[in-house]
């Protein structure tokens, strides 16, 4: 289009239309000609860099260019951004083991014969990681300094690892966690999070799915309603809440995202646990879950943070001068890589890697287990850490930490990623040695054969239990 003799292009800001004169058509030829070089000479991933590049540098000048709604399926925190993580990851990790074995246990012992009352194991074995990181670092108590804490929503279907470290803490014993989804026993506990039923424990129901994120939101509101009208001080308190990226089809998990980001509620944060699988299977089986929640919610005005891939990745993605590994993981739907968790090494070097002959250069020296090992990020503490401290320190702005996982990890080949785990209840015996073996527990073969499979607890005076008490006295008590 052209008024006056000066070029103009209609561009589409914000959704408002507006036309942009070209008033130097010599210098814009220039910076189409580099492009065209660039292209060229360096390839459609160099120039896809160079432009992305440009956009960040633009917005960081406020130019006022539009955002960019997804972005490559990496990290967001790259490896040099990554602050040093606090704890004793050791420590952490066999803490991990034991929770996620109690939490095993706790459903499958309540799926005996006489009681089979259902339950749900492989939600908490894929988000284990996401919730400790929380534990032990973030989640402020009510005994916290401001007397408010943090107000954490727990997902509904991970109830029995916040049991299985209630156990660890003391603060329950074996004969309750037996009363799992019993409510008629005199020691029970609900089925979700349910303060009615336990006022001693849960705060805030989460169950029916996405009531949790609804709540969250205007909960988060509400705090900042008491702080800037004096009746409150909750400046350090923080709302936290944890999804399912199934129950991200519920209407009320999106319905009031616009809220909290109009609102500037910068001390709302949502950690979706994206293991691509809802009840019965895929959530977009030929599609990208984590992209599309990506621009739902940056689209929506909210910070953004993909936790996509573990340390090992790292490496690869550092030899990846040519952007052709980015472009395999950009261009791979959820239900190859549902694929890729449940086969072997051997199989994904061949349909992954074999894309081309750059990529199975580039993980040549790798043997076939260590690639079937490739983490994903929801499972690497530290890169688990990063996001919820960047989280934290964001301001004008609520973030969502979209975490890669696989749904039943660790549990074992016939948990991992299989479309039917959402709905395993119990654990047979050599599922439950290779589970021992996995988690690296000290319990005899003897004690598995028996009707009921032990509980495990190292004993109060332990390092790892001495080790969560003290983190939690340090974060101001228990949650």
């Amino acid at each position: 289009m052209t008024t006056s003799g000066t070029e103009r292009y209609s561009v589409i800001n914000d959704g408002l239309p507006s036309q942009l004169p070209d008033i130097d058509p010599a210098e814009t030829a220039e910076w189409l000609e580099s492009l065209d070089a660039v292209l060229e000479h360096g390839g459609r991933g160099r120039a896809r860099y160079l432009m992305l590049r440009l956009l960040s540098r633009a917005r960081e000048k406020s130019v006022g260019v539009p955002a960019l709604r997804s972005t490559d399926y990496i990290n967001t925190i790259p490896p040099e951004r990554e602050p040093e993580f606090p704890g004793d990851e050791d420590a952490e990790r066999r803490i991990r083991a034991y929770i996620r074995w109690n939490a095993a246990i706790m459903v499958s012992r309540a799926n005996r014969p006489e009681v089979g009352v259902g339950g749900h194991i492989a939600s908490y074995a894929s988000a284990a990681s996401l919730y400790e990181v929380g534990f032990n670092h973030f989640f402020r108590g009510k005994d916290s300094p401001d007397g408010s804490g943090d107000s954490v929503f727990f997902q509904g279907h991970a109830s029995p690892g916040i049991y299985a470290r209630a156990f660890l803490e003391g603060r329950m014993d074996e004969d309750r966690l037996d009363g799992f989804r019993q409510e008629s026993r005199a020691q029970s506990l609900s089925s979700y999070p349910h303060p009615r039923l336990m006022p001693d424990f849960w705060e805030f129901p989460t169950v029916s799915m996405g009531l949790g994120p609804i709540d969250a939101i205007y909960q988060a509101r509400f705090n900042k309603y008491l702080q800037h009208r004096g009746i409150k001080d909750t400046s350090g308190s923080r709302v936290w809440c944890f999804l399912g990226d199934g129950e991200m089809d519920e209407p009320e998990s999106l319905g009031a995202i616009g809220v909290a980001a109009r609102e500037e509620l910068d001390n709302l944060t949502f950690v979706v646990n994206c293991n691509l699988q809802r009840l019965d299977g895929p959530v977009r089986g030929n599609g990208k879950i984590i992209q599309e929640l990506e621009s739902s919610f940056r689209g929506a005005g909210w910070n953004v943070i993909k936790v996509v891939w573990g340390r090992q990745w790292d490496e690869l993605l550092a030899r990846d001068v040519d952007g052709v590994l980015v472009n395999a993981m950009n261009t791979t739907p959820d239900g190859q890589f549902q694929t890729y968790s449940v086969e072997s090494g051997a199989y994904t070097r061949e349909h992954f890697f074999g894309q081309d002959p750059r990529l199975l250069r580039m993980v040549e020296h790798l043997s076939d287990d260590q690639l079937r090992n490739l983490p994903r990020g929801g499972h690497d503490y530290r890169k688990v850490y990063a996001a919820f401290k960047s989280a934290t320190e964001t301001v004008g702005q609520p973030t969502v930490i979209l975490a890669h996982t696989i749904k039943g990890w660790t549990l074992g080949k016939d948990f991992e990623g299989r479309n039917a785990t959402h709905q395993m209840k119990k654990l047979t015996k050599p599922e439950l040695k290779e589970l021992r073996d996995r988690l690296y527990l000290p319990i005899a073969d003897k004690d598995l054969e028996g009707e009921l499979p032990p509980y495990f607890h190292p004993g109060e005076d332990s390092d790892e239990v001495l080790y969560m008490k003290e983190r939690r006295a340090a974060l101001g008590g228990s949650m």
